[in-house]
């Protein structure tokens, strides 16, 4: 791999792990992850975020590249755009997720 395809590499990894930083980015992501494609009210429906504040959320995350919309009607649909943060995110449910036993702190 050359220096800058690696650089790319890196730039794009940086993006997904500054986004996922933010705990309602990564629940936003969570829930695309394991709800497939959702509607803004959906969304709104299951995360406890003021409208405003999801949209700002779903603003970040499209500038990023890493979510893309589909308008039907005046519905705006919200899904992933890649395959590497639906393996990241899977990677981080195996650690975290429910049925496992939290690391001690």
């Amino acid at each position: 791999m050359n220096i800058q395809t690696m650089k790319l590499k890196v730039c794009q990894a940086a993006t997904l792990l500054k986004a996922i930083s933010n705990e309602n980015r990564l629940l936003i992501l969570y829930h695309l992850v394991t709800d497939g494609e959702m509607s803004v009210g959906a969304l709104n429906d299951v995360l406890d975020l003021s409208q405003s504040a999801l949209s700002q959320h779903l603003a970040v995350l499209r500038k990023d590249g890493l979510v893309k919309t589909r308008k039907q009607a005046q519905t705006v649909y919200y899904s992933l755009t890649c395959d590497n943060t639906r393996q990241v995110l899977s990677l981080l449910h195996q650690l975290y997720g429910d049925d496992q036993q939290q690391p001690a702190h």
